[in-house]
């Protein structure tokens, strides 16, 4: 098992999971392209994790990107920090700016072809 992982990344985690659950289960080779064509801010950390547990994989156990997949991506909370606004009549108002744990677990194998590509591919025949 390959991993990588980002500590305290400035961004809520509702967000990064977003991002993560659309690259769960891909090839690595899928992920990169997915990530590439995101429209989120969350993408850019994903990316540069993933490209850090390739190379992970590939100083330490010899393997290419080629035959790794997206085994596990998992986005835990880390510390918030806690800022106010001043309102009206001398109050404030929180706010709560989060941050993100991620962590990429990579294992080599095949991705899974989801349900829909396998009734295209026999509905062709």
């Amino acid at each position: 098992m390959i991993t990588a992982s980002l500590k305290n990344t400035r961004i809520a985690p509702r967000k990064v999971r977003v991002v993560a659950d659309m690259i769960r289960g891909k090839s690595v080779v899928d992920a990169q392209t997915i990530l590439g064509f995101a429209a989120k801010k969350a993408r850019h950390p994903i990316s540069v994790l993933i490209d850090s547990a390739v190379a992970n994989a590939s100083h330490n156990f010899k393997i290419g990107p080629e035959g790794l997949i997206v085994k596990e991506i998992r986005v835990d909370q880390g510390f918030v920090m806690k800022r106010s606004m001043p309102v009206s009549r001398g109050s404030a108002h929180p706010i709560a700016l989060r941050t993100s744990h991620i962590l990429v677990v990579l294992a080599p194998g095949v991705a899974k072809k989801s349900k829909k590509t396998v009734k295209k591919a026999t509905a062709k025949k």
